[in-house]
Order: C-alpha cells, then structure tokens, then sequence
C-alpha cells in the first residue's frame, strides 16, 4: 500500500525497454492514454457549426453516461485491489478475479472506458469525439485479446472464464468474444 510510485511501475512492469521493444503491451497504454487525453479537445466541429442546436437532453444524458462510467471504473478498479495494473500484463502472482464486476464482463475497465468515451461524445456531440470513442473501442479490443493470451498462459481456468463471460460490451461483436487463442504450448 505504502509504495512509492518508482515501486509501483516497476511491480506493474515498465522499463525503458519495455517502451522501446512493446514486451509488456506499453504501446497499447500508451495508444489508449493518447486517445483519452484526446477527448479533452474541444467538439470539433461543434453542432452550432453544422448548423445544429445539440439538444440539452443528450448533453445531460452523456454526462450521467461519464458518472456511470466513472463509478464502474471504481468498481472494477477496488475489485482487483492490489492485482491493478494498467499494462496488458498480469501482476505476477496475482489471483484470476471473477467476481463483481469482473463477474459482468472479462474487462470491466475497459468498458467503463467505453462508457465515458461514449458519455463524452453525446455530452459534446462531435463527430471527432465519435471517431475518438470508435479509435478507442478498436485500441481496447486489441490490448484485451493480448491481455488474454497472458491470461491464459498464467490461470488455467481462465479459458471456461472467458467462454461464459463477456469479454467487454455483451453481444457487440468486436467487443464481446467468448473464444479465442489459448495458451501456447510449453515445453
């Protein structure tokens, strides 16, 4: 609990190496923190612009969407506890959560991600916060199929885990696989 922050990113696995060679999915967090950042951009171009009146409904509605997805990500967040880490790859020794919100879906972070990506854009309604959220959902499905090769590499029962849980949003298909690559073969 009381580690310094130097600690903590060596304990979650970064080095420079990593940031150079991706060994530990650095350029995935980095891909992701870019396009988050992103959403702090103004509407472009804004609904007055294209000659639209955004309605105040929609502006309230993306905005409880943001809350909802910030109390998720607290969930989801004090679900793993000390297991948290923002790279793709698992703690060492960390336990297979499968409860709370890890019980909704694999990657209950990563959707509430999605959420507030999603409450952004109706709040501002800009096409460029849409492309950001689109940019978003293709940068998180693609860290979450390499988080789960670790997966399954590290919990052997991550593999009937993912086969009866959603992987991020249920029933969106490049959001919600139940099947995929396994662990390689060790020695």
């Amino acid at each position: 609990m009381g580690r310094s922050l130097p600690q903590r990113l060596q304990a979650w696995g970064f080095s420079w190496g990593g940031l150079l060679d991706n060994r530990h999915g650095e350029w995935w967090l980095i891909a992701q923190m870019a396009l988050i950042t992103a959403h702090l951009l103004p509407a472009l171009p804004s609904p007055a612009a294209l000659g639209l009146s955004w309605p105040p409904v929609l502006r309230v509605l993306g905005l409880s969407l943001f809350a909802a997805g910030l109390l998720l990500a607290g969930q989801g967040a004090l679900n793993l506890g000390d297991s948290l880490t923002p790279l793709p790859e698992p703690m060492a020794g960390a336990p297979l959560v499968t409860a709370g919100a890890y019980g909704r879906c694999r990657h209950p972070l990563y959707q509430a991600l999605l959420v507030c990506s999603l409450g952004v854009t109706l709040a501002r309604g800009s096409l460029l916060h849409l492309a950001l959220l689109l940019t978003l959902a293709l940068v998180l499905g693609f860290k979450a199929r390499r988080e789960e090769l670790r997966l399954c590499a590290v919990h052997a029962d991550y593999a009937a885990y993912r086969t009866a849980t959603p992987a991020i949003v249920p029933r969106l298909p490049w959001l919600d696989w139940r099947t995929g690559p396994t662990a390689p073969a060790t020695g």
